[in-house]
């Protein structure tokens, strides 16, 4: 066994202190496009991707080149084989939260919303799709985008109709 040479340590010795950028964390932004997708009774549409537990608007990142309508179409049609059109998107603006499945991230969402009565089909990485009424959310692990932005818009929706 290794003999280490014990540390002598006087009163003037001072603690090594990491520098600040030490515990700087980088947090990555990443800009998606959403849906807050209603059906006639006022039910919205949730999803969960697979291998996660929070329930989110259906989207996903824009890709370079390309803008949020037609990343949010492509996306839709990807993920729930559905294809409302362009026209009846309705621009709900700009919103960031903390991504719910990536660590040290935070999503830049372009939501727009959209009625769709039709059947969606769950594809790609979503393991699940939820008409939802909002004595439903509360039962609901939500991604905080969906929890802090999107419901009070549904709400907002629901009282105009």
């Amino acid at each position: 066994m290794a003999r280490f040479p014990k540390a002598r340590l006087t009163m003037t010795d001072k603690p090594q202190t990491p520098a600040p950028e030490a515990f700087e964390r980088r947090i990555t932004e990443i800009r998606i496009a959403a849906a807050l997708l209603l059906r006639s009774d006022g039910a919205m549409l949730v999803v969960r991707k697979r291998g996660t537990t929070h329930f989110m608007q259906a989207g996903g990142k824009i890709d370079g080149g390309e803008d949020a309508q037609s990343a949010l179409l492509r996306e839709l049609q990807e993920e729930l084989g559905i294809a409302p059109a362009a026209a009846a998107l309705e621009d709900l603006g700009m919103h960031s939260a903390v991504a719910a499945n990536e660590a040290h991230s935070v999503v830049h969402c372009r939501l727009f919303k959209a009625d769709w009565n039709g059947a969606v089909m769950p594809a790609a990485e979503i393991e699940e799709a939820r008409w939802i009424m909002p004595a439903d959310a509360a039962s609901l692990l939500l991604a905080p985008l969906t929890r802090d932005a999107v419901l009070p818009l549904w709400q907002a929706a629901l009282r105009r109709h």
